[in-house]
């Protein structure tokens, strides 16, 4: 009877949305007015306890596991819960529990296999031919998610005002795409680093298939470990990986690799407050690792390394859109991912697509570039920004 009267004080302010819930005893509460917008159906009971001091990955292994059924949008409904400020599922006081999470090389290396290195098939099955595995840049309404991928790719090459012949550095380079498009559209000579085998192998074969083997070089090795100078550093979804207590040095890495006067365009996932910090299901299923910082905690780092701001451009929204695309082509294959990684694999990266997308909805994250030049800058950029457009 206890647990029943909590699970009501629960649901009752999770949601800014009417919503449903059918108890494992068969019982249906309605918790807001008018018509549900979206249904929850627990097939057995979840103590409270545990529910309440981990909800995100109590939950998300409850709906892996097929003990809960939602009839309606998950992200609608976890984007309600974002939005609600007194919300069970939003608070932060369980991040204090968590434990410390080593970012040393060898678990990095870890982590990143094992999320980039699930295998190439799986990402083709959803991803764009670009296979491009970070946020897009939607110029307009119509365009395509492949057409977006290279928008961005264009973007950020375009805003470090790059010059043929010149030397680019992409940390987490992932299948290459950002290298190719240097390459043979901006004349660069391009390295890319990536800890994924997988990334690595592909593009390897994609260097050959373009014949660009002496303009275009992958390094299968940790950041940490890569020396040189170039005029351009860029590093697209990657810092998200390095850890909290390791994002200093990260951003002093930056800065070493560039020449003086040289520019890096940082594009990351970025808490505009507090930001998600690290969520246990996310970080026990999908990025193990993974730290997301605040806007504050990148600054302070990225001043400490003696780099200068020149842009900051938030780009949530065109985050959430490539996360609802990705989730539209991900539900057209979903027999395939079932037949080949079994439903409970499915049921997570389902649940995690449309979670993401939920998370940008509300602005609960933000996904940023920083645009960064090494003292001394000289000359510099140009004093507006219309060179990024014209």
């Amino acid at each position: 009877m206890l647990d029943k009267m909590i699970y009501k004080e629960l649901f009752s302010k999770a949601f800014d949305i009417t919503i449903e819930v059918t108890y494992w005893n068969g019982k249906t509460e309605k918790y807001g007015d008018g018509v549900p917008v979206v249904k929850v159906q627990f097939k057995h009971e979840i103590p409270v306890k545990s529910l309440t001091r981990q909800p995100t990955l109590v939950l998300g292994e409850a709906y892996m596991n097929d003990d809960i059924e939602i009839d309606g949008s998950i992200q609608t409904l976890i984007a309600s819960a974002y939005r609600k400020k007194d919300s069970f599922l939003t608070h932060n006081s369980f991040l204090e529990h968590l434990p410390q999470i080593s970012h040393s090389e060898k678990n990095s290396e870890k982590d990143i296999q094992k999320h980039y290195d699930i295998g190439n098939d799986f990402y083709k099955l959803w991803l764009d031919d670009t296979m491009t595995y970070s946020c897009a840049y939607f110029e307009k309404e119509s365009d395509t998610l492949e057409q977006a991928q290279l928008n961005k790719v264009h973007h950020i090459l375009r805003k470090l005002a790059t010059k043929p012949g010149h030397k680019l550095l992409d940390i987490g380079s992932g299948w290459g795409t950002l290298l190719f498009t240097a390459a043979e559209e901006f004349g660069l000579d391009a390295t890319g680093i990536t800890l994924s085998q997988e990334q690595y192998n592909y593009t390897q074969s994609q260097i050959k298939q373009r014949h660009l083997e002496n303009q275009v070089h992958v390094i299968l090795e940790d950041y940490r470990e890569v020396s040189g100078q170039y005029d351009y550093v860029t590093s697209v979804g990657m810092f998200e990986h390095v850890g909290k207590e390791n994002l200093g040095l990260y951003f002093k890495k930056v800065q070493e690799f560039l020449v003086p006067g040289g520019r890096s365009l940082i594009h990351g996932i970025t808490g505009q407050h507090e930001g998600a910090g690290v969520d246990p299901f996310i970080n026990q299923y999908i990025f193990p690792g993974g730290y997301i910082p605040n806007v504050a905690e990148n600054i302070k780092h990225i001043m400490n390394a003696k780099l200068q701001f020149s842009d900051i451009e938030p780009l949530r929204r065109h985050y959430q859109k490539t996360l609802e695309i990705w989730y539209q082509n991900y539900q057209k294959v979903r027999n395939q991912v079932i037949e080949k990684y079994g439903e409970r694999f499915d049921r997570m990266w389902s649940l995690y697509l449309q979670a993401c997308a939920a998370s940008f909805e509300s602005g609960n994250i933000d996904v940023i570039q920083y645009l960064l030049v090494k003292a001394p800058s000289g000359v510099g950029l140009p004093m507006t920004r219309n060179y990024i457009y014209d």
